[in-house]
């Protein structure tokens, strides 16, 4: 299980959604070795369907001239209705889709955590910092 850790602290998560997503064969196994950063990835609807935009998945070391383009669109997979529900959300004014986590379910297909979510303004990451800190204190001496 890959997770992008910078989300939880940069956004306000509102709601999450497991998704499917469409990866060719050296995507799964760099997948599956963990060669994948979360940086800027962000999920958009284009034509009705929702794509996982900027997700760097490193090229397979040992692929040959089948391997993937690293920074290529994907395919998030959805039910309609909650493809129709979500695309009403995202079109509230300051509302995103960021990807959490990229993981395989017991039947061994690539699913990723999307997160309707809300960005937060620096001093929002400042004062959670701060009660984090603040909670890990007290764990020690308690």
């Amino acid at each position: 299980m890959l997770e992008n850790r910078k989300a939880r602290h940069d956004y306000e998560i509102l709601e999450t959604y497991e998704a499917g997503i469409a990866l060719k064969g050296t995507e799964v196994k760099s997948v599956r070795s963990g060669k994948v950063d979360f940086t800027g990835s962000f999920a958009r609807f284009d034509n009705g369907e929702l794509w996982l935009e900027d997700l760097y998945i490193a090229p397979y070391e040992k692929g040959s001239y089948s391997n993937h383009e690293p920074r290529r669109r994907r395919k998030l997979l959805l039910h309609r209705h909650e493809l129709n529900k979500l695309r009403g959300r995202v079109e509230q004014k300051g509302l995103t889709l960021v990807p959490l986590k990229i993981y395989f379910n017991e039947r061994g297909y690539a699913k990723v955590l999307l997160a309707l979510a809300r960005g937060k303004r620096d001093f929002q990451k400042k004062q959670d910092d701060k009660k984090r800190a603040v909670e890990r204190e007290l764990e020690k001496w308690y």
